[in-house]
């Protein structure tokens, strides 16, 4: 059984856990140590991901870890609902991330996203490994590519 309606919308990241509070988490611890665990903690937020999900289809090739992601478009509201998880904690974290500025908007919306100058505020690419930086584009890759799809596929 993959994953209902009701778990695509009743994700909090990006919805009850928004970027502000990301930023706002990030500006007020100090040290990279502590801001690890409030990834970590963060990835603690992703909803369950069916394990008929764990397919070829949606796994995210170019990443270090395991990662895979699904989607729902909600015709009704014209927005885009992502859900991810990985097998490494810190890569669901940073997934946490992801899905805090992007998930539930429209494609469009989600496309005009600068999400580069928000891992760059976050000073994210200088604390993470390189191959877990291209995992994260990786992500983001993926998420843009199902957004084009989706307008594509409208007609817009």
């Amino acid at each position: 059984m993959t994953a209902s309606k009701e778990t695509f919308l009743t994700n909090p990241l990006g919805k009850d856990t928004t970027l502000e509070d990301v930023l706002d988490g990030f500006e007020f611890l100090d040290d990279w140590e502590e801001r690890y665990a409030f990834i970590i903690d963060l990835g603690k937020q992703l909803p369950s991901f069916p394990d008929d999900a764990r397919i070829e289809a949606n796994y995210v090739h170019g990443c270090q870890s395991q990662v895979w992601l699904i989607h729902y478009y909600d015709e009704a509201s014209g927005k885009l609902f992502l859900l991810i998880d990985s097998d490494a904690m810190i890569v669901r974290g940073l997934a946490a991330i992801i899905l805090v500025a992007l998930n539930g908007k429209t494609p469009r919306d989600l496309l005009a996203t600068d999400i580069d100058e928000l891992f760059e505020q976050l000073d994210l690419f200088r604390h993470i490994s390189p191959t877990r930086g291209n995992g994260l584009r990786a992500m983001v890759g993926k998420i843009r590519d199902i957004a084009a799809a989706e307008i594509a596929g409208a007609g817009n």
